[in-house]
């Protein structure tokens, strides 16, 4: 379990691409302290698990179900994440509840800057829109972001300086793609609801 609270801006050093996964090396000195074989990390908001650490870097495979549902498949060596540490058991949630479990991908469409902060507008991919409200919280990257505003093909969100500094979102730009996990509660909520109305109509719950 995340918050969405990107720790560090770590960076890919190496990819093996593999005949239905890839291996990736990932340089991130913060979130490796005190790390240890089979640990959860949040890259770029998709949990993935330690295979092996090295002087402030360590490996994780990424399976082909991850690579389809998510933008993982487009790093490189080079490219730049968002890492963070699973929260710890009576620590703060400073952002909100995450499970690094990638809903689909959408796309920078464009940035409008201001003095103080930045306005990004972001594509939905189908289906997620009814998801994503005014006020509510996104993922973006792995960044927990409150929604300006919502309508079926995007959502906007206002990064303030810490943000655009210490995150992805400072460097992507139209085009760029980001991984986007939705409220986990909304999910949840639309499921029973659903199943309640199918229970009282004597229809099966699947």
């Amino acid at each position: 379990m995340f918050t969405g609270i990107v720790e560090e801006l770590g960076e890919v050093t190496a990819v093996e691409k593999l005949d239905d996964a890839s291996r990736f090396r990932l340089r991130g000195p913060v979130v490796t302290e005190g790390a240890k074989h089979g640990d959860s990390i949040a890259v770029n908001g998709v949990c993935l698990t330690v295979v092996d650490l090295d002087g402030g870097e360590f490996t994780a495979d990424v399976m082909a179900e991850t690579l389809d549902r998510s933008s993982l498949g487009a790093l490189t060596t080079g490219s730049r994440v968002n890492l963070e540490r699973p929260m710890a058991l009576g620590g703060r949630l400073g952002g909100h509840i995450v499970q690094g479990h990638v809903d689909g991908t959408g796309r920078i469409v464009e940035r409008t800057p201001s003095e103080h902060w930045e306005l990004v507008k972001v594509s939905l991919p189908g289906g997620l829109a009814r998801y994503v409200v005014e006020k509510g919280s996104i993922t973006v990257d792995g960044v927990s972001l409150t929604v300006v505003d919502a309508v079926a093909e995007h959502f906007t969100v206002s990064l303030i300086p810490t943000t655009l500094a210490l995150t992805t979102l400072g460097i992507k730009g139209p085009g760029d793609p980001v991984n986007l996990e939705v409220d986990v509660l909304a999910k949840y909520v639309e499921r029973l609801l659903g199943a309640g109305s199918a229970t009282e109509s004597g229809e099966p719950v699947a």
